[in-house]
């Protein structure tokens, strides 16, 4: 069972989302402020979902000095606010959200991110000490290697990890405010544009399996089983 902590200071909102999730299989524990979560014992959840605006210890803060923290870097994070204009989507996911829910929301939605989360993040755990690959193109996670044919390809970091993101989830459309918030975690501000030029250096590097990576107009990027 995944343990979750909602950490919200409107009481009433919390108490809605425990039922439901805690009526949806999970283990749910409230806080009403960043303070008070960050006295538990944060090791134990799957998954933080934080609101934004909150006392002294904002959700953007508390999610800051989470990731600071070599046990909790890969915990996930849904972000739970008002505050929706696309820069403080950005500034949500270059802080290292996992995702970013607006208010006011729809249960059923929130309910249905959270499963999708976590269970990307389980498929993610999942890969880390694997070899993932599609034919005669494989990644070598341990070795942090590429390779066509058994011959070694050169990738930056962020083209890799890119690769990686595709490559282990074939037919999944990736927004770019995903790939962002997946692999410029330690970036300030990111423009899609980056992601546009890493995907066209990538197919170029990739030869013919660069046709792989298709593009979705509208959607984001996916690694198409041609």
């Amino acid at each position: 069972m995944n343990k979750i902590l909602v950490v919200d200071d409107e009481e009433d909102l919390c108490e809605i989302l425990k039922f439901n999730l805690e009526s949806d299989g999970y283990e749910v524990d409230t806080a009403l402020c960043a303070e008070d979560a960050l006295k538990m014992n944060l090791n134990q959840y799957d998954l933080l979902m934080l609101d934004v605006m909150m006392g002294e210890i904002s959700g953007y803060k508390m999610a800051q000095m989470v990731k600071k923290n070599p046990e909790l870097k890969n915990t996930p994070i849904i972000f739970l606010t008002a505050k929706d204009t696309e820069n403080d989507k950005i500034h949500g996911f270059n802080i290292g959200a996992d995702d970013y829910i607006s208010k006011p929301y729809s249960i059923r939605e929130v309910l249905v991110r959270v499963k999708a989360l976590l269970r990307r993040t389980k498929k993610d755990e999942g890969l880390k000490n694997e070899i993932i690959s599609y034919k005669s193109l494989s990644i070598d996670m341990n070795k942090k290697k590429t390779m066509i044919d058994n011959v070694e390809i050169a990738l930056t970091k962020k083209e890799f990890e890119i690769l990686k993101l595709l490559l282990g989830n074939i037919g999944q459309v990736f927004s770019r405010e995903e790939i962002l918030s997946r692999i410029w975690t330690d970036e300030v501000y990111v423009l899609d544009r980056t992601i546009d030029v890493n995907i066209t250096r990538l197919r170029k590097k990739i030869g013919d399996y660069g046709k792989n990576i298709i593009t979705r107009l509208g959607y984001g990027y996916c690694f198409e089983n041609i």
